[in-house]
């Protein structure tokens, strides 16, 4: 697994960034994976916008079904009924980057999702063999229809590389000491205890990365690139030059001078 180098003395700033021009186009799929905090969601939405491509939050599903089972009053530790559940709902995520909504059951739940009892109830919910098999296979067909004409998609989650594309051609995992995404989480937020942050982080990392369903880790021919000393914009330009590196990026006319 290749590494791309990272500042070691606090938050970079990139110039990679200015090389996204307006019209430069992806063709193809961009797999980004790593665990929570690393700073996935903000730099995949904002690497698809900029290249006027679709975007997939795969986690934003999972925690889609997590909100029907608990709506159910479905316990998240018996397999069975939470797959009874989530295959009786209806999820929809939006592909746009600008405006990714999440439907659940053709209700807006974009919000709703993103709270502390769904956060709970996701990690167990998403072990679920018969759960990751329904939503990986919609998720293999919105990234399917994406790139059907030639166009391109930038796909997050945890098992993106290994399971839903293992073919992609840009596959990169995102890492981050344990301490920063806890702080990033925190601050994101608007929590004062970083330390319960942190054990809840840690938990989470245990639980995903030892799971026997699809377990998250890095694809062998991802590129892992650490964004503890990163900002955004150093890691969205890193990206950027990762995909035009590997011929992902269509460049816009360029006028003459």
């Amino acid at each position: 697994m290749a590494k791309a180098a990272a500042g070691q003395n606090g938050p970079v700033p990139s110039r990679e960034v200015s090389r996204v021009q307006q019209g430069d186009g992806l063709r193809g799929v961009v797999a980004v994976d790593g665990p929570a905090g690393t700073g996935k969601s903000t730099v995949a939405r904002r690497l698809a916008a900029s290249l006027g491509a679709r975007y997939l939050d795969t986690g934003a599903m999972y925690r889609a079904a997590a909100l029907g089972v608990l709506r159910a009053g479905v316990d998240a530790a018996e397999p069975a009924a939470v797959s009874a559940v989530v295959a009786r709902r209806h999820i929809e995520v939006g592909t746009d980057p600008d405006l990714s909504r999440v439907l659940l059951d053709g209700e807006d739940v974009s919000r709703e999702i993103r709270g502390p009892a769904v956060t709970t109830a996701v990690s167990p919910v998403s072990a679920v063999s018969r759960v990751r098999e329904l939503l990986v296979a919609q998720q293999r067909r919105i990234i399917s229809d994406s790139t059907a004409a030639g166009g391109g998609i930038v796909v997050e989650g945890r098992d993106i590389g290994t399971l839903v594309v293992p073919d992609a051609p840009l596959k990169v995992f995102l890492t981050a000491t344990a301490a920063q995404r806890a702080a990033r989480r925190a601050a994101q937020d608007g929590v004062d205890d970083v330390a319960e942050v942190l054990r809840a982080v840690e938990h989470r990392d245990r639980f995903d990365s030892s799971r026997a369903t699809s377990p998250m880790c890095a694809a062998a021919d991802a590129v892992e690139l650490d964004t503890t000393a990163l900002d955004v914009d150093a890691v969205l330009g890193k990206l950027h030059e990762l995909a035009v590196a590997r011929g992902l990026v269509v460049r816009a006319a360029r006028g003459r001078t």
